[in-house]
């Protein structure tokens, strides 16, 4: 990319999806990189971070429908008052890169017009066929539907404007109108695999996380998820562990995740962690499961090159990062049978599929991996090699840096190589 592009991200939880762009843009030392979010505390040499402030929260007698887009109108408005700031302070930039999620973007063709916009989109929402009603655990009940609906409203919106998309699966792409998805570009996102990658010594030796201590002699069986919510098949995991452990007295089992939800219902009170531990108890030996919260990035790491099976289920939703991050750590990963997992598992070629709704299966896929170590041994060495070929970091980023000279109009600087183009729409490339 050539010199001195002028970037402006936006995300309320920096940096968000653009760590690994923002760091390759700031190690070429050429472009200036601002970045408008919500406060906290993380960093990045030589980007500059700019915080806005909300001026309030949705009002008590606002619809319950509409308290989501309210909050959205309101980020615009002080992500909005933020640039405007920029903007008589003489900046300009070059390209606008944001997530559309949260309402952030919507004003800035206003503030900068003819700015060339990128922005990520995640998820378009259905009341069916997709996460909706997929576990009947959960039934849908008919004021659910037009709250569905109403979660769209910024994504529609978004839409509107000038500018551009990517979103980084066929699965996310798919779940946007056919009307829509000319404009969304694909941009499959990969895996740090110099820092994500197998260490069979780390099994050799007695793992630590937390207080928690695994000898070698112990099978260890992970889960990790950002909360323990059914969205992310907690409850269905917390079923299948009586049959795990029941079946081999060498298992120990690590469960990674806060209390918080991240997608899905609530509780009335509680979490649902307390809520499955409940139903389960005296089911299981408790003292071979450790719920260990959300752990140090390096923790989370040396765990998945500890474990002997890595269990990793989803509502039809969006894949979570650590599903590429397993399968770039070599993890023996046993997933649910979800589209989003299809995408990244072929079943016994780089990882074992299995129905998301039926623990005593995901029982028996776990002990098939754990008694079959040829068997484990091969899914490792295939998720890695799989992790090199399709999850590569060097990939994401020459397509990234390919789609933002499309739409800027910049050409590769002398000595760079050429950018790939990038997928679009399903039925060409941009």
């Amino acid at each position: 990319m050539g010199p001195g592009v002028k970037f402006l991200f936006v995300h309320q939880n920096f940096p968000g999806q653009y760590l690994h762009l923002l760091r390759h843009l700031a190690a070429s030392g050429r472009h200036e990189l601002l970045f408008l979010c919500d406060d906290n505390q993380n960093f990045i040499q030589g980007v500059r971070k700019i915080v806005y402030r909300l001026r309030r929260k949705p009002g008590a007698a606002t619809h319950r429908n509409s308290r989501e887009f309210e909050t959205a109108m309101i980020r615009a408005e002080a992500v909005a008052e933020a640039a405007s700031q920029l903007r008589h302070l003489g900046f300009r930039p070059d390209i606008i890169i944001g997530h559309h999620g949260w309402g952030e973007m919507l004003e800035l063709c206003d503030i900068w017009p003819g700015v060339p916009m990128l922005g990520y989109f995640e998820f378009f929402y259905h009341t069916d066929g997709l996460d909706v009603g997929f576990d009947p655990e959960f039934p849908v009940t008919p004021p659910m539907l037009s709250n569905i609906r109403a979660k769209n409203g910024v994504n529609l919106l978004a839409l509107s404007l000038p500018g551009h998309g990517q979103t980084p699966t066929r699965f996310q792409h798919m779940t946007y109108p056919d009307w829509a998805r000319p404009r969304i570009s694909l941009v499959p996102e990969g895996a740090d695999l110099a820092l994500c990658h197998p260490d069979p010594t780390v099994a050799r030796q007695v793992f630590r996380i937390k207080d928690v201590e695994i000898s070698p002699r112990t099978r260890l069986v992970t889960y990790v998820a950002r909360d323990l919510e059914p969205y992310r098949g907690f409850h269905v995991m917390m079923r299948a562990l009586p049959h795990i452990l029941a079946a081999r007295r060498d298992v120990e089992v690590i469960l990674v995740g806060g209390d918080g939800v991240s997608y899905g219902a609530k509780l009335a009170e509680g979490s649902w962690r307390d809520h499955f531990i409940r139903e389960q108890k005296g089911r299981y030996d408790a003292a071979r499961v450790h719920f260990v919260g959300r752990v140090d990035y390096a923790d989370y790491r040396q765990l998945l090159r500890r474990s002997d099976a890595h269990v990793y289920l989803t509502y039809p939703f969006v894949a979570s990062w650590s599903l590429r991050e397993a399968l770039a750590s070599g993890c023996a990963v046993i997933g649910s049978d979800t589209e989003p997992v299809r995408e990244f598992i072929h079943d016994g070629e780089n990882g074992l599929l299995v129905p998301f709704l039926e623990p005593e299966r995901i029982a028996a896929r776990v002990l098939e991996l754990l008694e079959d170590r040829p068997l484990a041994r091969r899914l490792r060495e295939a998720a890695r090699r799989y992790a090199e070929q399709h999850l590569a970091m060097a990939d994401y980023l020459a397509a990234m840096t390919g789609l933002i000279e499309r739409l800027t109009g910049e050409r590769a600087a002398p000595g760079e190589p050429a950018s790939p183009r990038v997928a679009a729409s399903g039925s060409g490339s941009v």
